[in-house]
Formats: structure tokens, sequence, C-alpha cells
């Protein structure tokens, strides 16, 4: 079977037609996840509702199946795959901020797959954008700062808030310090590592310089000229790298109802990036100054 890719724009996202996640060859996973380290995010239309057993074998083809903070230590049918749901009865909706899953982790999430069975009839779109490109957008002077910088990542307002549990008095919440810039695994390119739901604060600076800093970062990562937008239909699935890409699901349908399976791929530590803090930059952007 011939696989059909299609790009969104030329900064971030495709769809993908013609490829069957249930039996795919070793050859067309290779051309996924190739597609995946090329554009961020990629989308799947044309699929029937996956069961959780295959969900997790597909999204397992890019690594072992990642088990959220907040499901550890618990009980399930399925480790590792999360049932996403968004009701009338829902005061705060998962996901509905800008971020990169789970980059409170030590080792944070590679590949998220998501397949929603369930959509509203109208709103419900979810935004992506390319870190890949923030970084490349910077100025010089700028990248050249944030070289060797690093932040603190922290899941306790995030879980607090969406989960509503509160861990025991011996636990700890998961937090990690990670670099502003890290080095893609594959590609190789920087990509800016910092987001609105989990990122605290940045280490290296001066509070009053590091708060200003933190500030602008992530006014910047959130810039339409680095999205792409996926208006769902039932049963497509979305696959995101969450080492380039962060994203948002926009919460504009109540009271309609939204539901689908998420299973993530367990990444690797961040490295910083190791280049030339001036090397790459992408020629499809055009930012005034």
């Amino acid at each position: 079977m011939t696989i059909e890719l299609r790009p969104l724009n030329p900064i971030i996202g495709a769809e993908i037609w013609g490829a069957d996640l249930v039996n795919l060859s070793d050859e067309q996973f290779s051309e996924i996840h190739q597609a995946t380290v090329d554009h961020g995010v990629i989308f799947f239309r044309d699929q029937p509702q996956l069961s959780p057993e295959q969900q997790i074998a597909f999204a397992g083809r890019f690594g072992p199946v990642h088990v959220h903070p907040a499901s550890r230590g618990v009980a399930a049918e399925y480790p590792g795959l999360m049932k996403i749901r968004t009701t009338r009865e829902t005061d705060v909706a998962a996901g509905n901020r800008w971020h990169s899953d789970v980059s409170c982790d030590d080792a944070p999430p590679s590949i998220t797959t998501l397949q929603l069975h369930e959509i509203p009839p109208s709103g419900g779109d979810t935004l992506f954008s390319s870190m890949y490109a923030a970084y490349d957008a910077l100025s010089e002077r700028m990248k050249t700062l944030l070289d060797g910088l690093t932040a603190r990542h922290s899941g306790e307002d995030a879980y607090r808030r969406l989960f509503r549990f509160d861990n025991p008095a011996e636990a700890s919440w998961p937090e990690a310090d990670h670099p502003l810039v890290r080095e893609h695994p594959d590609s190789h390119r920087p990509a800016l590592y910092v987001n609105r739901e989990f990122t605290e604060r940045i280490n290296d600076l001066p509070r009053m310089e590091a708060g200003a800093l933190f500030g602008f970062l992530l006014d910047h990562a959130e810039q339409v000229a680095f999205q792409c937008r996926f208006v769902w239909s039932e049963n497509a699935i979305a696959a995101w790298d969450n080492r380039c890409v962060q994203h948002h699901a926009i919460w504009d349908y109540w009271p309609h109802e939204r539901r689908g399976h998420r299973v993530t791929a367990q990444g690797e530590t961040p490295i910083p990036w190791s280049g030339d803090p001036g090397a790459e930059r992408s020629e499809n952007l055009r930012l005034s100054a």
C-alpha cells in the first residue's frame, strides 16, 4: 500500500493517507516515523476506531509506552492508555493550555498518539506549534543568551488542577530541570523547550531577569507563524513529537462532548543543543523585528 503525505504548511504538520495503522510494514512505519521528524505532527483521517491493544501497539512502534504520572501505581487494564473525555459537567478541560506532554518528567514522552472517537459538532480543534521554528526565529543574540540555560518543569499545579488529587506526604510531585534549548535525537536540530503548563521558572538568572525572559519565551513560542490547526473528524488520529512541538486543545464546544484515547511513547532525558547557537534558521520564516 502506498502512503501519501500532504503537508499542511511549510512549517509544521502533514496528513498521511493510505496507511493501515493496524498492519503497518516496517517500511511504512519508517516513512511515518520520518514524517514525524520532518513535520513535527502528522494526522490520519482514514482509520477505523482502534482497540486499546491496537493503539498501544502503534504507539509502541515509536518506543516503550510511557505511563502518565497521574496513573503510576494505579492498577489499570491498559497501562499507558489514557481515556480523554470532556463533558458538559467538566469544569477544567485537559490540554486547554499550551504544553508539551509531561515535560515535568526526567525523561518526558517522545511521540503522543491521540484518537478521538467522539467529537463535538463544531469547535474542539487542536493547535500545534513548532519549537524548531520558534528557536529559528530568535535573534542571534537571544540564541546566545539561551545557550546553557535550564528551566524547572513541575507537575504540581497542573495535576492539582486537572486531576484533583493530592500526593501523600511522603511522595513528591514530578519535577525536573531541562535545557531551554534541547537537541532532537533524530533530526539533531535545536528546539525551544519551555511551555505554559509545566515550566515553572528559568533557573540560571536573577529572579527579575529570569521572569522577563520566561514571559517573552512563552509568548514567542505561541505565535501563529509557527502553528498549524487540526480540525478533527471522527476516529482521526494525531501523532506529535513532544520534543519539538507544543499543542493546545481548544475548549470551545461546551456543552458538547469530546472523547478518545491517548497513548504516548517514552522519550529520553533532554540534552542541551550542542551546535552553534546561530547555525540553524528556517528559510520559511519571515517575522518582522
